[in-house]
């Protein structure tokens, strides 16, 4: 901080000071000039062209309504800054055309404006801005410090009297610190890419962090790993295709910030929720360089992912950024124009937060609506992307205030030509009041579904007080989903995702064990649903450990079986554990990465084979995939139903067993009443199925049902049995009574 006599307090507005001006490392050198053209207000961002005059050059375009000016700023090598006002301005896009600037130019802005921020004014032309429609950026000046310097603070971080600290301009340079944006040259028009195109009922999603996943991989070169090359890499996409997915997930690849508590801890910020470029790929996964590159291994991942007929979706954070509130940095939006970009409380210095992470982006407003659907578009047109899985989506759904399914943003999606037409997965909450939606956004949408999760761990735990909720689940949802038109493939069912336990873990611990977090092990949840079989951790107990694997494989049956869209967590089919810690969002580290030597180990090969064969089982019998809802009328003269469920004792479940604790659960699934027609107009017609889940301690006595359901039953799938393998076929007859063991689930076929 500068001394007393360097500070100066410039101006006083209703009795009020506005700000105080700390005047450290001024900048002083002169600065040279550049041409610039007037160009044009669109498209935003900054596009390479050459003109009808054949002169070669870059359009920048930046919307900033409400400031008072705004300085280009272009960087050489030495990181040397030329800088140049845009006096064009169009609709409050300033705009102009620098000739002779070429891709691979590294940019900025400076904005100026007002600072008062108890109106939410905060322009600060001493903090360097990035592009918001930045297509590359390069972060290697940025986020490489044991904390965030000062200097990234649009306010004076370290004032005495912190709790106005933030009304305190700081007018030091951040240009030093602070990711710059790079102009891009791409004329790629996807021709040779074929996209997959899954339909939803038949997807099987596969959630994954691109450096997570590849990090650790043997066969991905060393030089390859933990980047988009790296999952491109044949030895990447052959487990993917052995395991049978058919889309991969990718947590964010949006460029993100490391926040400042985590960089003080010797820590960074691993999974990505934390966005400051919505177009640019994020540069620390690229092995060919940070100065554009990025883009284009990007697209070769999809390309190559695609030839293997994987869809890519990518988990998109558009309810907030990475400045946080009004105690965090000022990168992009915040100093481009903060009470446009952000949602403000009544005290406009103060940030609206939905999100539990200090601001939110105003979703109702034009621009931002236009900055978020621009980025949709861009990675599906020119980035080759499949869909989106946005989080917290809750808080983009808002309108002033509450949640509103007719709200602008999710009108916006339902009408565009583009958008409508890829796959959209909402997260169905934030944090704030009413913020819990699942199962209320409307058709074009699926859903994690989280009360799926919730219904399977608790009965494999034994702590289900009755099976309705269950039920429910396994069928698809329909109490929540059978609305407006939507079908069983609006739930995205799981047990597991990035944030909680891995699969193992969830068999292996009965509390978080958070503690490498730096944060006490307050963070992460306390719901976790978790048993660890009788020992807390690690165990050297090899019943312990038969169990939990055991558990592992009832689970994975269990999800696979169910009718809605799966979806994996990479790892989880191989025992990835995170030694118990359920938040691992800032552990880039062997705790989050895929640790493939547990193929070595015949038990998680093992799961692994059995997770491969059940995806099998699905993609070829299409009752396992229903397009429709199960109606449980009978459907022929017989009395044969589409679904129905069993008792152990071999009767029809009646309304009183629904509501009373059971750990068996027979569901008979019919292949002759599927819904539809086949590409050439013939019904529909499969394989009928029996699934028994059992998850008492001891075995169980288990009648199989009689005509019309079946006359025989051969097993397919016994998960009490260690190896999957292929099996002498055990077929019985129908009435017989059959011994279930103990923490199964057995999968027969009916004849």
């Amino acid at each position: 901080m500068s001394s007393a006599a360097e500070q100066e307090a410039v101006a006083v507005q209703d009795g009020r000071t506005a700000a105080v001006v700390v005047e450290g490392a001024r900048r002083g050198a002169p600065v040279p000039a550049m041409p610039v053209w007037p160009g044009a207000p669109t498209p935003l961002g900054a596009r390479y062209r050459v003109g009808p005059d054949g002169v070669a050059g870059t359009n920048f375009a930046l919307w900033a309504g409400g400031a008072e000016a705004v300085e280009l700023c272009l960087f050489d090598e030495e990181g040397r800054e030329t800088r140049a006002r845009l006096t064009e301005l169009t609709h409050e896009i300033w705009h102009g055309f620098v000739p002779g600037v070429l891709p691979g130019q590294r940019y900025g802005y400076r904005v100026h404006g007002r600072w008062d921020p108890w109106t939410g004014a905060r322009w600060n032309p001493a903090k360097l801005l990035l592009d918001p429609y930045a297509r590359a950026v390069d972060a290697a000046a940025g986020n490489d410090y044991g904390a965030l310097p000062p200097e990234v603070y649009g306010h004076v971080r370290d004032w005495p009297q912190q709790q106005i600290a933030d009304t305190v301009r700081d007018d030091r340079d951040s240009a030093p610190y602070v990711p710059k944006g790079v102009v891009v040259h791409d004329d790629d028009d996807w021709a040779d890419d074929r996209r997959p195109k899954t339909p939803w009922a038949d997807s099987v999603i596969y959630e994954l962090h691109v450096r997570g996943f590849t990090k650790l991989h043997p066969g991905v070169p060393e030089e390859l790993r933990g980047t988009y090359a790296g999952l491109a890499h044949p030895a990447a996409i052959e487990h993917l295709v052995k395991l049978g997915v058919t889309a991969v997930e990718l947590l964010p690849v949006h460029q993100f910030a490391h926040e400042d508590h985590l960089l003080r801890r010797g820590l960074r910020n691993y999974w990505g929720y934390n966005s400051v470029g919505y177009f640019a790929p994020h540069a620390a996964y690229a092995a060919s360089g940070t100065a554009g590159q990025q883009v284009g291994e990007f697209k070769r991942m999809v390309r190559a992912l695609h030839a293997a007929g994987i869809e890519v979706v990518l988990d998109v954070v558009y309810n907030h950024t990475a400045e946080a509130g009004e105690l965090g940095p000022t990168l992009s939006l915040k100093g481009i124009d903060n009470r446009g970009y952000y949602r403000l409380q009544a005290d406009a210095r103060r940030y609206a937060d939905y999100t539990g992470c200090g601001n939110t982006l105003h979703v109702v407003q034009p621009q931002v609506l236009r900055l978020i659907t621009d980025s949709l578009r861009y990675w599906v047109t020119e980035m080759g992307v499949d869909g989106f899985r946005f989080d917290l989506a809750a808080a983009l759904a808002r309108s002033m205030h509450d949640v509103d399914m007719l709200s602008p943003f999710l009108a916006v999606i339902a009408q565009d030509p583009v958008l409508r037409r890829v796959k959209l997965i909402a997260e169905p909450w934030d944090v704030g009041s009413g913020g819990y939606q699942v199962g209320a956004f409307p058709p074009l949408w699926t859903e994690w579904n989280d009360r799926y999760r919730g219904a399977v761990r608790d009965f494999w735990r034994g702590a289900l007080p009755d099976v309705r909720d269950l039920g429910y689940r396994l069928s698809g949802s329909s109490d929540l989903y059978a609305w407006g038109g939507r079908r069983p493939y609006a739930s995205v069912n799981f047990v597991t995702a990035h944030d909680g336990f891995t699969l193992r873990d969830l068999v292996s611990y009965g509390h978080k064990h958070n503690e490498d977090n730096g944060e006490n092990n307050r963070d992460g949840t306390d719901d976790n649903r978790s048993w660890n079989c009788g020992a807390e951790g690690e165990s050297d107990d090899e019943g312990v450990r038969a169990l939990r694997r055991r558990q592992l494989r009832n689970l994975l049956t269990t999800l696979l079986l169910s009718t809605g869209v799966p979806m994996l967590v990479a790892g989880d089919e191989l025992g990835r554990t995170q030694h118990g810690n359920n938040n691992a969002y800032c552990q880039d580290n062997e705790i989050s990465w895929v640790d493939w030597s547990l193929l070595g180990d015949p038990g998680w090969k093992a799961l692994f084979e059995l997770t491969s064969r059940l995806i099998a089982l699905r993609h070829r019998h299409p009752v396992l995939r229903r397009r429709a809802f199960f109606s449980g009328r009978p459907h022929s003269a017989d009395g044969l139903r589409d679904l129905a469920w069993f008792t152990a004792r071999g009767t029809e479940m009646t309304e009183g067993d629904w509501y009373a604790p059971a750990a068996t659960l027979g569901m008979y699934l019919s292949g002759r009443d599927i819904p539809g027609r086949d590409g050439r107009g013939a019904p529909v017609l499969d394989e009928s199925f029996l699934a028994v889940l059992h998850a008492a301690d001891r075995p169980a006595e288990f009648v199989l049902p009689g005509p019309p359901w079946a006359e025989s039953y051969e097993l397919v799938v016994d998960t009490s049995r260690e190896e999957q393998g292929e099996a002498p076929a055990v077929v019985h007859r129908a009435g017989a009574v059959i011994t279930v063991p103990a923490r199964s689930v057995l999968l027969f076929e009916v004849g």
